[in-house]
């Protein structure tokens, strides 16, 4: 009986990716406050995280998926289409989803009244289909619509933090969110009057004829700029540190993890599907922009990170920093450079969503992330602070880590290109990671806990948060070691997307 309803299934999983988490979210609303709401969501997200695992198997076994819905064919109507990029993206998204969602019943219930804990799920669930959805459409315009049901979501999520400032911050990210949306769906309307479809396989297609045109080129830039500034990278990127610090912690785990790897896959999927690599560099030459921006941002702002003293901040910053990382190996254009962008979009959602899940056990037990505040946790909270060390040591690039990994390709890809002074940034970012890695360390481990300090009384977290962290940490690990899997389809996209794989 289940074999035959699996048989039935099979052939829609690609659009159950979608209707599965879209039709649960109202009903974590209707279920309310309580388990149940959470019970939903934590199945959803693993039925979920399943179908994209499926999907991702048997793209790398047999090729492209296409799925037309209603039946009707591509282009004339909406195609979801997954290969070996998008069918990676979504891995990442749903197995953060999968699990950060158990995470969420003690940490929501400290950080949030019961009251808003069913829209609480909704939202979040409404996120995940969002995010799934933008990375699995062939079709440009409903790119745009799943990017702002996601987008709507995570502006709620953010208002949900208990600070105050949380209202700010989110304000600030919905405008600049618009703002990007805005530009994004101009640049898939300039498309469809340049081209008269919006099929993503058809405008690859249909470009090359009119690439001569205003109208393409305004499209194209419009599309960049908007990407960019939902990616936060440097300069548009000052959404973001108020964005992770004042929000719910498992949210901004989630979303440090997921949203601006989404928005890469955005750009990425544009510049070397749509447009293709020929006309975005050696036309247009648009790795002249990317590199330098990468180049500043990586610097500046993994040295303000040093300066912080809110540690969500300090990770907001790095974050922002280690976007840059996947946008430089990106603008290097190369397979090698390609491929290094998309193992650390991997290997820096494991390794970021493991120490804001990590920070969220801190604030559970001591009430903020303030770095003060973590003095002598690394005795109170032994299991939580280790995790916390391994996922720095990844995210530092220490040998045996999924963040040297990627370090390691992107030394190779700059040396490739004869750019030695991208390899010493690589280098020099690293030094930078380990100091302000160094503080939180130093913090828990060495300094001394002052009479009356919050972490007195501190005591290590629940197991339903320490497991979920302490998987993600793990992987963090697992992935330096053993590379078949982010590697190993990271260059499969490569040879994709540059066309010499298939």
């Amino acid at each position: 009986m289940i074999g035959a309803a699996l048989s039935v299934l099979q052939p829609h999983l690609p659009v159950l990716q979608i209707v599965v988490p879209l039709i649960a979210a109202p009903a974590c609303f209707a279920l309310g406050r309580g388990n149940r709401a959470w019970a939903l969501a934590v199945a959803v997200s693993w039925v979920a995280f399943g179908i994209s695992a499926w999907l991702l198997a048997t793209v790398m076994d047999t090729g492209p998926i296409s799925y037309a819905l209603g039946n009707w064919p591509a282009p004339w109507g909406i195609e979801y289409r997954v290969d070996a990029l998008n069918g990676f993206v979504l891995l990442v998204v749903s197995g953060i989803g999968a699990v950060t969602l158990p995470y969420t019943r003690r940490s929501v219930a400290h950080e949030l009244p019961e009251s808003q804990q069913g829209a609480f799920y909704t939202a979040f669930l409404l996120c995940l289909t969002g995010l799934l959805g933008v990375a699995i459409t062939g079709d440009a315009f409903n790119l745009f619509v799943f990017l702002e049901i996601s987008s709507l979501s995570s502006y709620a999520l953010i208002a949900l933090g208990r600070d105050r400032r949380a209202l700010t911050a989110s304000f600030q990210y919905l405008v600049m969110g618009t703002i990007g949306a805005t530009f994004i769906v101009i640049g898939i309307g300039l498309l469809y009057m340049a081209t008269g479809t919006l099929n993503m396989a058809d405008l690859a297609a249909r470009i090359p004829a009119v690439a001569d045109s205003r109208t393409v080129l305004a499209a194209l830039a419009f599309i960049a700029v908007g990407a960019t500034l939902k990616l936060a990278l440097f300069p548009l990127h000052f959404w973001l540190p108020n964005a992770y610090a004042y929000t719910p912690s498992v949210v901004t785990a989630f979303l440090a993890a997921t949203a601006t790897k989404v928005s890469v896959y955005i750009l990425v999927r544009f510049f070397f599907t749509v447009f293709g690599a020929a006309y975005t560099y050696e036309v247009l030459a648009l790795d002249n922009l990317l590199i330098p921006f990468s180049v500043v941002a990586i610097l500046v702002c993994s040295t303000v990170a040093i300066f912080q003293t809110d540690v969500k901040r300090l990770l907001a910053y790095s974050s922002i920093a280690q976007i840059c990382y996947i946008i430089l190996g990106i603008g290097l254009g190369s397979e090698t450079g390609l491929t290094a962008g998309l193992v650390h979009l991997f290997n820096h959602a494991v390794t970021k969503g493991a120490l804001f899940l990590a920070l969220g056990c801190v604030v559970l037990r001591v009430g903020t992330p303030r770095l003060d505040a973590l003095a002598g946790l690394g005795r109170a909270m032994p299991w939580t602070m280790f995790a916390f060390v391994l996922a720095g040591l990844s995210l530092i690039g220490v040998p045996l880590t999924a963040g040297f990994v990627s370090k390691w390709y992107l030394v190779q890809a700059a040396l490739e290109a004869d750019a030695w002074y991208l390899a010493v940034v690589v280098l020099a970012s690293s030094l930078l990671a380990l100091v302000y890695v160094w503080r939180v360390v130093e913090a828990a481990y060495l300094r001394p806990v002052p009479e009356g300090a919050p972490s007195l009384a501190a005591r290590e977290a629940p197991l339903s948060m320490l497991i979920p962290t302490w998987i993600l940490a793990g992987a963090s690990v697992y992935f330096g070691i053993d590379t078949s899997l982010n590697v190993g389809v990271a260059r499969a996209a490569a040879q994709f997307l540059l066309g010499s794989g298939g």
